[in-house]
């Protein structure tokens, strides 16, 4: 099944949306909130799966067009945002671009960071930065949401804690990040809010395409309607989602509506493009000396997507436009 959260109080309100993102429904006499709902999966779940049959089989009294422009974060507030760098190709090259080596514990230890959670931005909510001069950089990937899961989680068991997926644009100030990294305590002002898709989906609304720990789908970047990179999300993943979860979890317990991203998408193969800014300048920088595209100004658009084998969207697209402040 499908799910969004739309615009209206702090935490959206939960809608349940068809398949074809075309019609969505509200799931407030099963869960107000997917907060609530991911608290209580085990009970909402067959509800909620109930309501998503009805409104598949054909038009509900209740039911209204579905539109992503009124969609708030899945999770407006999120209890836990951590995101990994499970991409080594991408860490190794952005490492290389601010002149660090990529130690290599990264190939046998997951990198992950605690990113800020208390703001979570809609797929079509725009892309703020009082400074052009940041280095504003977007950055495409997946991301799991979990239950409960216990400290000290194994990977062959986080698998069973996930509930659903969506995309997300981890929005970047490369600018910002070297200076900060330095002080050796992480991102912090580096790391604006993050989007992400209008929907969320249950692992068994992808078919074989998810094998329990990849999602095996190109994902789509477009800068100013021009593809920017399509790498697969399956591929060249070095730690898959429940090996995430488990490191996230191996000193405490994570909560009901944890968010784990996979970091930026990235592939071996060049060919597919990128998922980032970043990763093209230094691609530029080792091919021809010198990077040439310049990161997000004002009035830039970004779209992120991921289309099914029949070429139909899953999740809806994150469209975003780089702005100032309002």
């Amino acid at each position: 099944m499908k799910l969004a959260s739309l615009k209206g109080g702090r935490d959206g309100r939960l809608h349940v949306v068809s398949r074809d993102l075309c019609r969505c429904v509200p799931a407030a006499a099963v869960a107000p909130t997917l907060q609530a709902a991911l608290d209580a999966w085990d009970s909402c779940a067959p509800h909620l799966r109930a309501l998503a049959a009805a409104l598949e089989r054909g038009p509900l009294p209740d039911e209204v067009p579905f539109d992503p422009a009124m969609c708030a974060a899945p999770l407006p507030r999120a209890y836990q945002w951590a995101d990994a760098s499970a991409y080594l190709s991408h860490v190794a090259l952005v490492r290389q671009a601010r002149g660090a080596e990529m130690p290599d514990s990264f190939r046998h230890d997951p990198l992950l960071y605690q990113g800020g959670s208390d703001t979570m931005l809609g797929p079509r909510d725009p892309i703020a930065a009082a400074d052009e001069a940041w280095g504003i950089d977007f950055e495409a990937e997946v991301a799991v949401i979990t239950d409960d899961v216990p400290p000290g989680v194994s990977p062959q068991d986080a698998g069973g804690h996930i509930r659903l997926l969506m995309l997300v644009n981890d929005v970047s100030l490369r600018h910002l990040i070297p200076a900060e990294l330095a002080k050796g305590f992480g991102f912090f002002q580096s790391k604006p809010p993050t989007a992400f898709s209008p929907v969320v989906v249950t692992p068994d609304e992808l078919g074989e395409a998810w094998d329990g720990a990849r999602l095996h789908h190109p994902l789509r970047s477009h800068l100013n309607g021009a593809l920017f990179g399509a790498p697969d999300a399956g591929t060249d993943m070095a730690f898959g989602f429940p090996e995430l979860i488990a490191h996230a979890a191996r000193t405490r317990p994570l909560g009901a509506g944890c968010i784990v991203g996979s970091g930026t998408v990235a592939n071996h193969d060049r060919t597919r493009g990128s998922s980032c800014i970043a990763e093209r300048r230094m691609l530029e920088q080792l091919a021809d000396g010198a990077a040439r595209t310049p990161f997000l100004r004002y009035g830039d658009r970004v779209r992120i997507e991921m289309l099914d084998a029949d070429g139909a969207s899953i999740f809806g697209a994150i469209e975003q436009t780089v702005e100032p402040p309002r």
